[in-house]
């Protein structure tokens, strides 16, 4: 099923399915999402349960237009409504102060909520019909590689989630930027396929920073395959190592087996996790990713890796 065959009858079928509490998966322009009612509590509870995600994790709720912005969050400063006029629909999560009647289990029981419109238009259609908004993070398990194709979300939960709505592969690839507004200073607290320099932010939250709030996607370890990751310089990619993947840039070296993903960084974002699922499913000792160039444009892409690539060198 394709985005173009999504009838307005399994449009009206996932919203009933939403308000009755059940979870759906949602395609966005970033990966696709395990959608539910934000406003209701079993539901939102279903989501982690579904996910196995610790309760303090928090979630991203996904808004149907602006309009919504003063249903789920207080005191919200200027910079918020101008980025929203800039950037919505799009990749971008804003952290505000949470409204008072925002459920704790969306907000991992902090202050602060996560928000965002996304920029696809399935997930536009089921967010108007439903007129409210979706707690979506996604639609894996938890810290594993993120899903891209409605078959990825499919192969993770089954007939757990009988609704996968097939909007195509996703047109970003990777997860939104971050960021937070609710302390005066705008920072980002997770990069993404919108750079500090698109968005005109030159401050990111210090890792270190015990009151930054908890964001999704943030932890050393996420995204990770099951089988061993690890990265190295184009030089370290080795065709003398036995049963080993490659993840390599712009083509694989001689004698090495693999995917080669475009020297684009936007072009390999859009790849990036069906690339990674299709290489842990090899069967591999392990796998190799080359690292990409240190610059501005390859950040989110390098923070994936990294986080995927965690506690593999303990394996």
């Amino acid at each position: 099923m394709s985005e173009q065959s999504i009838s307005r009858d399994q449009i009206a079928e996932a919203v009933a399915a939403l308000r009755r509490g059940e979870c759906i998966g949602l395609p966005t322009e970033t990966v696709y999402g395990l959608a539910a009612d934000a406003r209701n509590p079993a539901a939102v509870r279903r989501v982690f349960a579904l996910k196995g995600r610790p309760a303090d994790h928090p979630l991203i709720v996904h808004l149907p237009s602006p309009q919504y912005l003063s249903e789920f969050a207080r005191d919200i400063p200027d910079a918020a409504w101008r980025l929203a006029e800039a950037y919505w629909p799009g990749p971008l999560t804003m952290v505000l102060k949470r409204a008072q009647h925002v459920l704790l289990e969306v907000t991992g029981g902090q202050d602060t909520i996560a928000l965002r419109i996304p920029a696809h238009p399935l997930a536009l259609a089921v967010l108007s019909a439903f007129a409210g908004g979706l707690a979506a993070p996604s639609a894996n398990r938890f810290g594993r590689i993120s899903p891209t194709r409605a078959a990825h979300v499919r192969s993770e939960f089954a007939e757990e989630v009988p609704i996968v709505l097939d909007g195509g592969d996703c047109a970003v690839g990777i997860e939104s930027t971050i960021v937070d507004l609710s302390h005066g200073v705008a920072r980002i607290l997770r990069p993404g396929m919108l750079t500090a320099e698109r968005l005109g932010l030159s401050a990111a939250a210090d890792p270190s920073d015990k009151q930054a709030p908890r964001v999704p996607g943030a932890l050393e370890k996420h995204y990770a395959p099951r089988t061993p990751l690890y990265l190295c310089s184009r030089d370290g990619l080795s065709a003398k190592l036995e049963d080993v993947q490659v993840l390599a840039i712009g083509e694989l070296p001689a004698g090495v087996s693999g995917i080669a993903l475009p020297r684009d960084p936007q072009r390999y974002a859009r790849g990036f996790y069906a690339a990674l699922r299709e290489l842990d499913a090899r069967g591999a000792h392990a796998l190799q990713a080359e690292l990409p160039p240190n610059e501005s444009a390859w950040e989110a892409i390098t923070d994936r890796l990294q986080r995927a690539a965690a506690g593999s060198s303990a394996a």
